[in-house]
């Protein structure tokens, strides 16, 4: 479960997040660079397509040394935040995360990254007259930490010129290569079960052939802030996984009927994404 920014030095943090709102604007494809002590941002849009949809991402730097955080974010920090401006004439409407990792820290089990990353964005026409190109502002808000972390907030703007840029188009083209793949054949969730007294989730996987046991990696996300890391059980039998997950800190009188979990399982080198709808 998420506790946000349980570190050492938060009050530098504190101090430091009264200086990071930036605005950081071009005529381009892309945004100048919004840059603080722990990295760097700044925002892609490509041209528009003839239904007015712009392929987009958040490009991140963190500095050597510190990270930044997937959408759930693990024991530690925020997940990015991304706001169009309604006057922008798009509405975002995708946000997604190439495949992270765990990164312990001590007590600490944060999930995100620890280099360069970008999240494709889709930005959809929203309202008469958003073909022509006009400004694009995003409002933006993720964290990065080291030994302290900063929140660090930028306005990112820019004015697309929609002459397409390769540079910027294999950008984004890359980032959509590392997303997680979806369930296939033979890499797939079978069944899942929660206990009668909710504390236990059994998962049955099918993985690749060259998966081993200890290897899979298993993170499953359940209501906003909450993420599942430990496991109690684990058996792999040729291509079928099971594992138990222990479940705790859930929202008090929290009803699980008619929801859906998330879970991400990284094994023999790849990265699958599906869904844990529950009855």
């Amino acid at each position: 479960m998420r506790a946000n920014f349980r570190r050492p030095g938060l009050a530098l943090a504190a101090l430091a997040a009264a200086l990071m709102g930036q605005t950081c604007a071009a005529w381009a494809e892309s945004s100048d660079w919004a840059v603080n002590q722990g990295g760097r941002m700044r925002l892609v849009v490509l041209p528009a397509d003839a239904q007015g949809t712009r392929a987009a991402a958040l490009q991140i730097e963190p500095s050597p040394g510190w990270i930044t955080y997937w959408r759930e974010p693990g024991d530690a920090g925020i997940p990015p935040s991304i706001t169009i401006a309604p006057e922008s004439g798009y509405a975002l409407t995708e946000v997604a995360y190439p495949v992270p990792k765990r990164i312990d820290n001590g007590d600490i089990h944060d999930i995100g990254y620890d280099a360069p990353v970008t999240l494709p964005l889709t930005l959809v026409a929203s309202g008469a007259g958003t073909s022509s190109p006009g400004e694009i502002n995003a409002s933006v808000f993720i964290g990065l930490c080291r030994n302290i972390c900063i929140p660090f907030q930028a306005e990112l703007r820019l004015t697309p010129n929609d002459a397409e840029e390769a540079e910027e188009t294999a950008l984004i083209v890359a980032a959509r290569a590392r997303l997680p793949e979806p369930p296939a054949a033979d890499f797939a969730l079978k069944a899942h079960a929660l206990s009668a007294d909710g504390k236990h989730l059994s998962l049955t996987l099918t993985v690749p052939t060259q998966t081993k046991e200890r290897d899979a990696e298993i993170f499953v996300t359940g209501p906003s802030g909450h993420v599942f890391l430990d496991e109690s059980e684990r058996k792999l039998s040729g291509d079928e996984l099971t594992v138990v997950l222990p479940i705790s800190g859930l929202p008090r009188k929290y009803d699980i009927h008619g929801k859906t979990w998330g879970v991400l399982v990284k094994a023999g080198g790849r990265a699958m994404e599906t869904h844990l709808a529950f009855d």
